[in-house]
């Protein structure tokens, strides 16, 4: 079993910025994939990023790219988001999520049922 744990988030205004932290623990998930999604009252919960286990294959969605980043830590089993020129629209609970594998494709990495282990959650809001 693996545990995920997100840190970071918080209030900021619009282009502002913040580092979200997963943190996992338990049957070490140094080796997967991992995944970062959001999810804003209403609405469904949307993929962000995705990065495979080396980091050395990253994904984004379109709305965040080039302004988000994902990145890991393996000897700390940590993901990071860093977060810049945020908007409102990114205001949502932001989620870390575990893969059982080391790469995921594009399509699947997008997928929220492609992951096995999910955190509780740590809320981002951006005021304009």
């Amino acid at each position: 079993q693996v545990q995920l744990v997100e840190s970071g988030g918080g209030l900021v205004q619009a282009g502002g910025s913040l580092r979200l932290s997963c943190a996992a623990s338990g049957r070490t998930s140094s080796s997967n994939a991992m995944g970062w999604f959001r999810q804003a009252p209403g609405k469904e919960r949307e993929f962000v990023a995705a990065i495979s286990w080396t980091g050395g294959t990253t994904y984004y969605a379109d709305s965040v790219k080039g302004r988000f980043t994902i990145s890991r830590n393996n000897a700390k089993n940590t993901v990071y988001l860093q977060m810049n020129s945020l908007k409102p629209e990114d205001t949502a609970a932001y989620y870390c999520a575990g893969g059982s594998s080391r790469y995921m494709l594009s399509e699947s990495a997008r997928q929220a049922a492609k992951y096995d282990y999910w955190g509780q959650g740590t809320q981002v809001t951006v005021s304009s």
